[in-house]
C-alpha cells in the first residue's frame, strides 16, 4: 500500500501562492483601515459642530469652536459669573494632524481661529480642512444649518 503525502515542491508552491495572496490583500486592508480612521475623524469633528450648535440653541447664547495647537474645543463665547471656565467638548489633534479653519465671510484676512454659533443655531460659513496620517478631507459648512458638505475626501 502506497502512502500519499505532499512533496516538498508542492508545499513550496502552496506557500508561494499564499504569500502572493497576502501581499495583494495587505495594501487593500491598510486602505480600508485608513478610510475608517479618516471617517472617524470627520464624524468626531461633525459631532463637535453639532454640540456647539445644539448648546447655542438650548442655552440661548453664543458658542465658539476654538482652534488650539493640540486640540479644537467648544466653549461659550462668554462665561457666566459663577460658571467654570472650561471646554464643554474637545477634538484632540494627534501628532502630525492639522485641522485648519477658513472663514470666507470674515472681514479680516487673518481672522482668529474661532468659529461662532449664535443662539439661533446659525453660524458663520466655514471651510474646515483636515490632514493626517489616514488622509485628508475638506468640508464646507453652511451658515444656516451648520452641516458640512464634503468637498474633498482622500484616504491614504
Amino acid at each position: 500500500m502506497a502512502s500519499r503525502a505532499f512533496t516538498l515542491i508542492e508545499i513550496i508552491i502552496a506557500v508561494a501562492i499564499l504569500t502572493v495572496l497576502l501581499l495583494v490583500a495587505v495594501p487593500s486592508l491598510s486602505g480600508v483601515l485608513a478610510d475608517r480612521r479618516l471617517r472617524a475623524s470627520l464624524d468626531e469633528f461633525n459631532n463637535l459642530v453639532r454640540q456647539a450648535q445644539e448648546r447655542s440653541v438650548a442655552e440661548h447664547r453664543a458658542y465658539l469652536i476654538v482652534w488650539g495647537d493640540k486640540d479644537v474645543i467648544v466653549e461659550p463665547e462668554a462665561f457666566a459669573k459663577d460658571e467654570e471656565k472650561k471646554a464643554v467638548a474637545a477634538f484632540a489633534l494627534a501628532h502630525g494632524t492639522v485641522l485648519t479653519l477658513t472663514l470666507p465671510a470674515a472681514l479680516t484676512s487673518k481672522p482668529a481661529g474661532e468659529w461662532i454659533f449664535w443662539p439661533t443655531g446659525t453660524c458663520e460659513p466655514a471651510i474646515v480642512r483636515f490632514a493626517g496620517r489616514a488622509g485628508t478631507w475638506t468640508a464646507n459648512y453652511s451658515p444656516l444649518t451648520g452641516h458640512g458638505e464634503l468637498a474633498n475626501y482622500a484616504a491614504k
